[in-house]
């Protein structure tokens, strides 16, 4: 059995290695590192995999967000509704531009933000809701929506977690997660599903007023050199990681696909052990089928509801297993990011989490002997 690893960038690598070789020397060899025509192959291309009708690249999945929430024109002090039980980013960027964060539980089955409590926390200050497809599973963006159009609402999707996942809404019509609000974001963070060799981020939206504001936004608030129309950022996602992607874009189904084989077989090998509880899924879905895309699986995380999360954590650092736990302290007790209307009862499925959530290792290139292996570990410590 090769080395287990949380996430295994050499193998996913060495699998297409010849096809980004060629990419990147191509962008060394033509010398057209920031928006070239690599840049903007990689955007079409996305744009045609999303369905989307604009695709605007970016440095990075935290600037995409901060960069969505200046195309909208949020004011100081008005309100952002967001999760409680995510990164920081989400709320990094609130704060950076003076808005104010407003946390909110999270449903305890699927980890995302609990659409039941959104309606309580709106005020006349409310603008926008950002909703987070946590470990790759899409929020309840039926409910979402139609909270947003009836209180008039801006929806900013983060979707650094769950890109090439799908939501199924009740007529039947099902969108990738990104492409529902009025501007979605993401991350090509090495690790994520569809990961570059460096930073990235993006932005996606069906809006074209919209588009046109993020495209002058990213670069210096620029639409034609030296002409600022808008206050604007320097975030540019560079040549040589959009060849990266265009390479890997591709298989990007498949390496979901990946991913949710090894969540069933994860699933199946743990079932029997009454202190775990498996990762529970929206849309209806009782089980990840071969043709479902509602969880992608950016993580694999359960819950261990002994109150032995942290003993199992270093049993399995004693195993070399590695694993994560994601997110150890919830936002409204992080130092940053306290506020006096933060109540800790409001945020109870949070508190929970965050005692119980460890994350095993998911990736493309998990093999069914290192599942087994994991499995067979944290089952024999359990019981």
């Amino acid at each position: 059995m090769k080395k287990i690893q949380m996430v295994d960038l050499q193998s996913q690598y060495d699998r297409i290695k010849d096809k980004i070789n060629k990419s990147v020397i191509g962008v060394m060899q033509d010398a057209t590192f920031i928006n070239g025509p690599t840049v903007k192959s990689f955007q079409n291309n996305l744009e045609a995999y999303l369905n989307v009708k604009h695709v605007i690249p970016c440095a990075n999945g935290t600037d995409a967000l901060q960069i969505a929430m200046m195309a909208l024109d949020l004011k100081p002090g008005d309100e952002v509704i967001t999760t409680n039980f995510t990164f920081a980013a989400t709320v990094e960027v609130i704060a950076l531009l003076n808005l104010k964060p407003v946390l909110v539980d999270v449903d305890l089955n699927t980890f995302n933000i609990d659409v039941n409590k959104l309606e309580k926390v709106i005020t006349s200050k409310t603008k926008a809701i950002v909703p987070v497809h946590l470990f790759g599973q899409s929020a309840n963006m039926e409910k979402i929506m139609l909270i947003a159009k009836e209180f008039n609402l801006f929806v900013i999707e983060d979707n650094a977690q769950a890109i090439g996942a799908e939501y199924q809404f009740k007529s039947g019509l099902k969108l990738k997660t990104g492409t529902i609000g009025d501007i979605g974001t993401t991350s090509f963070f090495p690790s994520k599903n569809l990961g570059c060799f460096g930073d990235g981020g993006a932005l996606f939206t069906n809006n074209d007023r919209l588009a046109k504001k993020i495209r002058g936004i990213v670069n210096h608030g620029m639409y034609e050199r030296y002409h600022h129309d808008v206050v604007g950022v320097n975030s540019r996602l560079d040549s040589v990681q959009a060849a990266v992607l265009n390479a890997k874009l591709p298989h990007l189904n498949s390496y979901n696909k990946s991913r949710q084989s090894s969540a069933r077989k994860y699933t199946e090998a743990l079932k029997s052990c009454n202190e775990i509880k498996t990762p529970t899924f929206s849309n209806g879905c009782k089980v990840i089928c071969q043709n479902c895309h509602c969880h992608v699986f950016h993580q694999y995380t359960i819950r261990i509801l002994s109150g032995r999360r942290n003993e199992l954590a270093n049993f399995l650092s004693d195993l070399k297993i590695p694993f994560g736990i994601y997110y150890p302290i919830p936002l409204h007790k992080q130092n940053a990011y306290k506020n006096e209307d933060y109540k800790d009862q409001d945020f109870k499925n949070t508190n929970t989490l965050c005692d119980e959530v460890i994350s095993l290792p998911m990736h493309s290139e998990l093999t069914d002997d290192q599942i087994d292996y994991i499995s067979s570990k944290i089952n024999k410590f359990l019981t």
